[in-house]
Order: C-alpha cells, then sequence, then structure tokens
C-alpha cells in the first residue's frame, strides 16, 4: 500500500508526537538525519522545534507522508530562501521515511512528492539539499535526478576519528 502524502497538514499535538517519534526511530536506525544514536524524543524535541518555529513563520512547509493506518511514515520540510536574490530555489530538510517502510519504493515516492510541492510553489525553480558522505543516500538522491554540485570535505563529525563530507546535491525543476 502506498503512502498518502500531504503538503501543510493540520498541524496537532499528535503530529507533532508522530514527527518526533518518527525522528527518533530514523535516527536510531543510522539514519543521517542531524543525530547520532542513541537518541530519545526529548533530544529529537529542540530541533523539531525549530521547524515548527520556522513553520509558524511562513518560511517552512511540511510534506508528510502517511501510512495506512495514518501514522506518520515520512517527512521533509521545504524551506523558502529569506534571501531575495535565493528566492527562486528553496532547501530540503529532514528527509526520512520509517525504517519499517525502507524497501518499499516509499523514499523515491517522497522525493517525487517533494518535486511536485515545490514546483507547486509560485517562483520556485530548484531543490537544494545537503547530505552526510558514506551513508550511499547521496546515490539514492541522484537516482530522483539531483545532482551532486559541491562537497565540502570532512565538515560533519558523526564521532571523534570519523569525520564525513557535507555533499550538496541540487534538483532543477524544469518547468
Amino acid at each position: 500500500m502506498a503512502l498518502t502524502f500531504e503538503l501543510d497538514p493540520k498541524f496537532d499535538r499528535a503530529l507533532r508526537d508522530g514527527i518526533a517519534e518518527l525522528w527518533t526511530d530514523v535516527s536510531n536506525a543510522g539514519g543521517a538525519v542531524g543525530f547520532v544514536p542513541p537518541v530519545t524524543s526529548d533530544d529529537i524535541r529542540p530541533e523539531l522545534v525549530k521547524h515548527l518555529v520556522s513553520m509558524a513563520e511562513g518560511r517552512t512547509r511540511l510534506l508528510v507522508g502517511l501510512d495506512e493506518e495514518g501514522a506518520v511514515a515520512a517527512t521533509a520540510f521545504l524551506t523558502l530562501n529569506t534571501h531575495r536574490l535565493m528566492a527562486h530555489w528553496l532547501w530540503l530538510y529532514t528527509v526520512m521515511v520509517h525504517p519499517r517502510h525502507q524497501g518499499k519504493g516509499y523514499g523515491r515516492d517522497l522525493m517525487d512528492a517533494v518535486a511536485g510541492a515545490a514546483r507547486g510553489i509560485d517562483g520556485i525553480e530548484a531543490v537544494r539539499l545537503t547530505c552526510r558522505g558514506g551513508t550511499g543516500v547521496d546515490r539514492f538522491y541522484a537516482s530522483c535526478g539531483y545532482k551532486e554540485v559541491g562537497r565540502v570535505p570532512d565538515a560533519i563529525r558523526v564521532a571523534e576519528g570519523d569525520d564525513r563530507d557535507d555533499i550538496i546535491m541540487l534538483l532543477l525543476l524544469g518547468r
């Protein structure tokens, strides 16, 4: 069964808690979403609050994927640029699919939904994201049409002696 995607869903406590649980589970499964395991929802909450504040200010939009039971199974945050010379592209943050749904094609479905959502935002011509080197996720993004446009060697310190490249990728939306 496919996920149901919704841009800018009605935000309530259940959605907030679902995102926090998803982020915790993805992090603890080794997902490169800003944390190194082990983490708890309490560890995640301050970062989630930053996203929520940006949403309240109208700078970020939430794309959520719900499974057949209505549980949060995937997310992506689309953040508009505040600099007037960069308003034609947006940032993509915190792209996640729950580990129990890995291997079902939901990641590709999420990225297709991201591109569709971005195309629906007036003036947006591209989507930019960064990802952690050494995970293989850059190959996944490339398979979704993203091109590597930059790399900062050893910019991400996962642990002492374990530095990873910060890979910058771009998807041109081609209207």
